[in-house]
């Protein structure tokens, strides 16, 4: 880091004005935009951690993704990551069959209110479905 070595003088009207030379006053617009970049990186930091510390954390699992990816849905990639059938999920959240199949194939979306019952047979995070 560049030594600071600042010179005052007055101005006309009395004020007291600092001097730098432009080696000194890059080398502190520098720190300056470090310092502030390292405050939105503490503040996203915190909002994250504050995120799983309520389980609103909206990430999905690696192999979830991962199945998404190969071409399943969201809703299909969940329910085998959960090793759960069709049936299985259906009865879990009260729901036939069939309109399990509609919503992994987007034939139908679903209100967040069976979007939440999903999530809860499914055991997972709400927000991963939109619920």
């Amino acid at each position: 880091m560049i030594e600071i070595n600042p010179q005052t003088i007055r101005s006309p009207s009395g004020d007291e004005l600092v001097v730098l030379t432009r080696a000194e006053f890059d080398a502190l617009r520098k720190v300056a935009a470090e310092a502030i970049e390292d405050a939105d990186d503490i503040a996203i930091f915190d909002a994250r951690m504050a995120d799983l510390r309520n389980q609103n954390d909206a990430r999905l699992p690696p192999e979830v993704t991962a199945a998404m990816l190969a071409g399943d849905t969201l809703l299909r990639a969940l329910r085998k990551w959960k090793d759960m059938t069709q049936v299985h999920l259906a009865q879990g959240a009260n729901l036939a069959q069939g309109y399990i199949s509609d919503l992994e194939t987007g034939r139908k979306s679903g209100k967040p209110k069976t979007l939440r019952e999903i999530a809860k047979a499914l055991d997972v995070n709400p927000a991963w479905l939109g619920a």
